[in-house]
């Protein structure tokens, strides 16, 4: 019994400029998968969190109600800082530019932005004070200078460390957004 949809022989029939049914320009969408340092730093935190519900779990069959609910929320805690973790970066839709940091998100309308583009200067590596010399893609909006935002994605980053193809890709696409929006 010939199964025609795991095999490669047949013909794909894609028109490339045809929207697919799902690709909504109005959700928020990041451009990029992940990098593997950030992922692989979320799942160790999940994994830690894993202990600590395990160890709620002991507590409240074993101890007292509250140091148990105590450990239950540190564990939560935990997961909360993995999703945040995983939730980080840039993304993009119809509106504007969004950049996701740990503590705080940065929205800006398409309207503000001059100009999107990579440049040549020193980043931090996986944001410690150490820096060196790589790429970032800066966002240059119209009410404030270039220099005042820190830059939406580096070569050196979580999400593109040693993985200079996909920073090279996705600044091109971010940067394409920018442009069609711009327009």
């Amino acid at each position: 019994m010939p199964l025609p949809f795991l095999t490669a022989d047949r013909a794909f029939e894609t028109a490339d400029d045809v929207a697919l049914p799902f690709d909504d320009r109005d959700r928020w969408r990041r451009p990029y998968r992940p990098g593997p340092w950030r992922v692989g730093a979320a799942a160790l935190v999940l994994l830690l969190a894993s202990y600590v519900l395990f160890a709620a779990v002991i507590i409240a069959l074993t101890g007292t109600p509250a140091a148990a609910g105590v450990v239950f929320g540190i564990a939560l805690a935990a997961i909360a800082v993995a999703l945040r973790l995983l939730r980080m970066g840039v993304w993009v839709s119809a509106q504007g530019l969004r950049h996701v940091g740990f503590f705080a998100t940065r929205t800006t309308p398409w309207d503000r932005v001059v100009a999107v583009r990579t440049v040549q200067r020193p980043v931090r590596w996986l944001g410690l004070p150490r820096t060196l010399q790589g790429q970032a893609l800066v966002l240059v909006r119209a009410d404030r200078a270039a220099d005042d935002l820190p830059p939406l994605l580096t070569t050196h980053n979580a999400d593109f460390l040693a993985r200079p193809e996909a920073f090279e890709r996705t600044a091109d696409t971010i940067e394409a957004w920018g442009a069609e929006a711009l327009r």
